[in-house]
């Protein structure tokens, strides 16, 4: 996610008000009766699924003649600021859609209310999904749609070089060695070390057996975090990544058969079909990640939805996230603008079995893991990618990496 200066601002004054304090207990949920909801809900969704969702919501309203739901669009550019403007100025809507990394911040201002156990089942949800709502033992509002990374390669490559998917960190490096000296690629794999590298980086921390915070302080200076660096920047120093490629060359470079592998999530299946025309869908494959000392974790993203306390339909408002986090329903949404599912019951749905490579994805969401949820991650986030950077440009050393990271997160702290 990105940072936004005057987000950090209005939050600030935000949470010199209403933010609980590291010995208050965990806010205690309060059940809602949803039989005799009526009423206007307004809503706020972001990007493309913002854009998609109102005309959505009409078989909600068709099935709920007594609720309507008010959708309000808005650019990922301007969201976050709207939102913590809207919090400090008491001007909030019903609901609002939330990206997963924002909800640490957003539930330690105390506008939003805590789920209500009567009405939804968290273990409906993948567990990682349902950590991203999760906040000091507190559950705030319901994952909507998730994202996880996987690995993506030329089968027509790796069939010419004689290799099959890695399966660990070991058989990695083999795999896209050969990719290029014997597939054909001029690079083995494409590695992001700029402007979310962290993603990246995290489920090799993970994969590793290392932790992000522990015991409520930041743990990034371990030789677990120290061996995840040393993994990903292996790529770098043998040549099987570089560190200068054209801004924009990616994705055509995968297409072309210049780039034999990367990392990524869902969307690029499609993303991969259109830019490579009629038959290249049949050119590439996905794969779950290989596993490192520890497993084959991942790193789950995606969007959460939120009500706020002030909203005035509370009942209405929760009933229809109940509706949007039905198992047919979320298959449905999926149909349409592609959002996988935080619901695990969806995925037995033939939209999402049909294609081998998604279904791989709601494999790898059972290992999924997410950041942090704490007010500072964005912060300690783009710390991560300063510093990943060097890394990969032969500036310091993974033990300097992890060192410099840590340093730093400790100044910024973790907000709670």
């Amino acid at each position: 996610m990105k940072k936004y200066t005057v987000g950090v601002v209005a939050l600030s004054l935000v949470l010199a008000g209403c933010g609980r304090s590291n010995g208050e207990v965990a806010e205690k949920a309060k059940d809602v009766d949803t039989g005799n909801a009526t009423g206007e809900v307004a809503v706020w969704a972001i990007g493309a699924e913002g854009e998609a969702l109102g005309a959505f919501a009409r078989d909600f309203e068709a099935a709920n003649p007594s609720i309507k739901v008010k959708v309000t669009p808005l650019g990922w550019d301007v969201a976050h600021d709207k939102i913590t403007a809207a919090i400090a100025g008491d001007a909030t809507p019903d609901i609002t859609m939330l990206g997963s990394t924002w909800m640490g911040e957003m539930a330690k201002t105390g506008a939003l209310d805590p789920t209500p156990g009567n009405l939804i089942d968290k273990s409906a949800f993948f567990p990682g999904a349902w950590s991203t709502v999760d906040v000091d033992g507190t559950a705030y509002g319901v994952p909507w749609y998730v994202e996880t990374r996987a690995f993506y390669y030329r089968k027509d490559l790796a069939e010419k070089a004689g290799v099959k998917p890695p399966m660990t960190w070991e058989e990695t490096r083999t795999f896209v060695k050969k990719l290029k000296e014997e597939g054909g690629a001029s690079l083995g794999v494409e590695q992001n070390f700029r402007q979310g590298s962290w993603q990246e980086v995290l489920p090799l921390v993970w994969q590793a057996g290392g932790e992000i915070i522990s015991g409520g302080k930041w743990t990034l200076d371990t030789p677990q975090t120290v061996q995840a660096l040393k993994q990903y920047n292996s790529f770098f120093a043998d040549k099987l990544s570089q560190t200068d490629q054209p801004t924009g060359a990616f994705p055509q470079t995968f297409v072309k058969g210049k780039v034999g592998a990367f990392y990524s999530g869902p969307w690029m299946i499609t993303g991969l079909e259109k830019e490579g025309g009629e038959g290249f869908g049949e050119k590439f494959g996905v794969a779950a990640y290989p596993k490192g000392p520890a497993d084959g974790a991942s790193l789950i993203g995606g969007s959460d939805m939120v009500v706020f306390k002030s909203s005035k339909n509370r009942e209405a408002a929760w009933k229809f996230l109940q509706w949007l986090t039905d198992a047919k329903v979320q298959a449905t949404w999926y149909a349409k603008v592609s959002a996988l599912p935080s619901v695990e019951a969806a995925w037995q749905d033939p939209a999402l079995t049909a294609d081998e490579r998604v279904k791989v994805f709601g494999e790898q969401l059972k290992e999924a893991k997410a950041v942090p949820a704490v007010p500072t991650w964005e912060q300690v986030a783009k710390v991560m990618e300063t510093e990943i950077e060097k890394l990969a440009l032969g500036k310091q050393t993974a033990e300097e990496t992890a060192k410099a990271i840590q340093t730093q997160a400790e100044t910024i702290g973790t907000g709670v």
